[in-house]
């Protein structure tokens, strides 16, 4: 099995006249965690729903474990998959939102468990033990039966990760998780982030937190304009940056 987990080669995406993604290439290795930092409207979050074909791209192709998603390839040429079989891609990639996107009239549990029972087919006791065991596993056993008006953003935001990771996924996206909490909910996200990095899970993780970027992650993207501009390691990209525009970045975040 190779070591390449994710592959990005010349990815373009517009909105009309907005050419919000210039040709990007990247590659992410099995088990590894890669934040993508940049300002606002740089693409971060846009290449990230790419990955999952929540939106398409325009040219060139993005490939999982070797499969290109969203489309299959005849001759040299891709079309777009059914939504059914692009569905089916998506199971095994795990996707947590700044907004935390639960369902409102479900319990923690309820959330967690609907995926895996109406997706994966998984029997209802299966479903529950896995949720209960994912709640524990978030620091959240006790609000199994909690709504998500009962909880706190950060609570609401590991209930999420917990529902992402009930469908046993092999790739976590993460766009922003912490952007919509308070300050002192930050920490308890990041934690359970952190311990997830720790199984050898694959991330990718768009954020503006530098001190999980430095601490978790094996490599870090600065995008801007739709472009990658430096890419290396945290020592190389938050330490030692090497292109003016990523300088005037992190002198603003740092």
């Amino acid at each position: 099995m190779s070591d390449v987990k994710v592959t990005a080669l010349d990815v373009h995406k517009s909105f009309g006249d907005n050419h919000v993604l210039k040709g990007i290439d990247m590659t992410i290795k099995r088990g590894e965690v890669a934040c993508l930092l940049g300002p606002s409207g740089s693409g971060k979050s846009t290449f990230l729903r790419c990955i999952n074909h929540l939106e398409t791209i325009d040219s060139g192709r993005i490939e999982v474990d070797g499969e290109v998603i969203g489309y299959r390839e005849h001759g040299d040429k891709l079309y777009e998959l059914h939504p059914k079989a692009a569905s089916k891609q998506r199971e095994s990639i795990g996707m947590v939102f700044q907004r935390f996107n639960l369902f409102p009239h479900m319990t923690s549990l309820e959330n967690i468990t609907c995926s895996p029972m109406f997706v994966k087919k998984e029997g209802k006791a299966q479903a529950k033990q896995t949720a209960l065991e994912l709640l524990e596993r978030v620091g959240l056993a006790d609000k199994a039966g909690a709504y998500p008006a009962e909880l706190s953003g950060g609570q609401q935001q590991r209930i999420a990760i917990a529902r992402a990771l009930a469908m046993k996924p092999d790739l976590m996206l993460f766009d922003e998780p912490t952007s919509a909490l308070d300050p002192e909910l930050v920490g308890e996200v990041l934690e359970v982030m952190k311990s997830l990095a720790e199984t050898g899970m694959t991330m990718i993780v768009v954020t503006h937190e530098m001190g999980f970027a430095r601490e978790v992650a094996d490599t870090v993207t600065f995008m801007d304009g739709g472009v990658v501009v430096e890419q290396g390691t945290p020592d190389e990209v938050l330490g030692n940056p090497q292109h003016g525009r990523t300088k005037a970045f992190l002198s603003k975040v740092i």
